[in-house]
């Protein structure tokens, strides 16, 4: 009896060990195959697949080479450096390549038909491609990640919430921020002070007085968890669990980011708790933050646009993390920038007192500042936040003459299309704000699709404007009152991890009207 048990045991783990090993390999050699021989055939070619590891290695030798080499003075002409396996490349391999995120096939497209052609797509066969246990921790299941009808549903909810009425409605919350934050800088007149630093808490003071209304206190909490979140999967994006033992095999960063995770869940759910009590004793009391919105959709009787707890704590997050990577990296680098050319600076400057004068900006007054625009515009182009916009197909697409295999990230390079001399001219890598004097359209020679610092189609970022309105709010206020030029400290060195940052900071003299 004992030995035919100990045989149908040893017989079940040769089995299993057998149908693991199937697994591992039709997922690290017989899918990359597949998917090589479906697009070489058409033309596509690209760096050659590497057991496991697919290509990380190589970019991460090549990145490491480019940034040793430090920028001269202040240039802008960062593609190169920040993404110098996409350089050679596009040179090997042409406007479209083939390469690999470990097993992962990533199609490179640069084609600006095939890009219309996915930007217009309605089909929901493209999605976004899993972004890792870190980031997922970070947005749950919220607007950035969701798929399907739970996503077309949180996507008409973020629509209503970022209205332009409510964003109007915001405009008083920036003013206050940004007021606390010049306050601040009283004391640092003729001083060296780091922007993106005061920027993060301008950004961190904003969302969450925007989101979370009178709770913002604990908003902030949140932030500063997410933020060390952020950092955590920053510092992880180049060692995806490719094997699949992540949820057995725990680091330091999978313990401490679990307990962030939990620390985040309780503060939302005692936060929307308190909002519940509020709403109890007058129904009208759910607020018009964005909190608020979502309490009140945890109440609708409509099955379509009911929101659970887990929802809102999700979307919280989103909102959190997509909206200060955002704001807070433009405007970084849109200071930088003025504080480097300097007629623009003043150019901006009058147009704010014109407007304002000494007052504080209004919402009326947001679409008349043209030339505050146009330098957003122009900083976006030249520092997009987000480096590249990524969608999977989940299933067999078509685009144009190139059929495309089920399970590949379409991988757009925002930053490359940016930076292109054929598109922008060869003064691509120059900060001239005038390209966007009339619109979008003719500063791309009528093919908008290269310029995309918020994404496309129906997955583009649903907060640019709450973005574009804090930068339009912080630097009218800020050149009121300030002007400023780079810190003789400060050294150029722009950084891809996760998000285009200033890996040195950004340190800017203010000097008081």
């Amino acid at each position: 009896m004992g030995s035919s048990v100990g045989t149908l045991a040893l017989f079940l783990l040769t089995l299993l060990t057998l149908l693991v090993l199937i697994k591992f390999f039709h997922k690290m050699w017989w899918v990359p195959t597949r998917i090589k021989h479906a697009l070489n055939p058409q033309g596509v070619k690209g760096p050659p697949y590497r057991f496991i590891v697919g290509n990380i290695k190589e970019v991460a030798t090549m990145k490491d080479q480019a940034t040793r080499i430090p920028f001269i003075n202040i240039s802008h002409d960062i593609y190169p450096s920040i993404q110098p396996h996409f350089v050679t490349w596009f040179h090997l391999y042409g406007r479209n390549f083939l390469n690999w995120y470990g097993p992962q096939a990533e199609l490179v497209i640069t084609d600006p038909d095939i890009i219309k052609e996915i930007a217009s797509n309605r089909s929901g066969s493209l999605a976004r491609p899993d972004l890792g246990s870190y980031h997922k921790k970070m947005l749950g299941d919220g607007l950035v990640t969701s798929k399907g009808e739970k996503w077309a549903r949180q996507r008409k909810l973020a629509n209503h919430a970022f209205s332009a009425e409510s964003l109007k409605s915001m405009i008083p919350a920036m003013v206050e921020s940004v007021e606390m934050m010049l306050l601040r800088w009283k004391k640092m007149s003729g001083n060296k002070v780091e922007m993106n630093a005061e920027f993060r808490i301008l950004t961190a003071d904003v969302i969450s007085k925007t989101a979370f209304g009178t709770s913002y206190l604990q908003g902030k909490e949140v932030f500063d968890m997410l933020k060390e979140m952020s950092s955590i999967a920053g510092r992880n994006y180049y060692n995806p669990p490719l094997l699949g033992l992540g949820k057995i095999l725990k680091n330091s960063d999978d313990l401490k980011s679990n307990k962030l995770h939990k620390a985040i869940q309780d503060i939302i759910k005692e936060t929307i708790k308190q909002r519940e009590k509020m709403m109890a004793v007058d129904i009208d009391a759910w607020g018009t933050d964005f909190l608020g919105h979502l309490v009140k959709a945890t109440h609708d009787s409509d099955e379509r646009y009911h929101l659970s707890i887990q929802d809102i704590i999700d979307e919280c997050k989103t909102f959190y993390v997509s909206g200060d990577a955002t704001t807070s990296l433009l405007l970084s680098w849109a200071v930088l920038l003025l504080s480097i050319h300097k007629e623009w600076q003043e150019k901006a400057r009058d147009e704010v007192f014109e407007l304002f004068g000494k007052e504080h900006p209004r919402s009326d007054g947001m679409g008349k500042l043209k030339m505050i625009g146009m330098i957003i515009n122009e900083t976006l182009r030249l520092y997009p936040p987000g480096i590249a916009v990524i969608r999977k197909n989940e299933r067999e697409v078509k685009f144009r003459n190139l059929t495309i295999p089920a399970n590949v990230n379409l991988h757009i390079p925002v930053l490359a299309l940016h930076h292109d001399r054929k598109i922008w001219g060869e003064d691509a890598h120059l900060f001239k704000p005038e390209r966007f004097l009339e619109g979008i359209s003719k500063a791309t020679k009528n093919n908008p699709s290269a310029y995309m610092p918020f994404g496309f189609g129906p997955r583009n970022c649903v907060g640019s404007n709450f973005a574009i309105n804090t930068a339009k709010v912080t630097l009218a206020m800020i050149l009121q009152r300030y002007r400023f030029i780079p810190s003789p400290s400060y050294i150029h060195s722009p950084v891809h991890v996760v998000l285009l940052i200033p890996k040195n900071g950004l340190q800017v003299m203010l000097h008081a009207l």
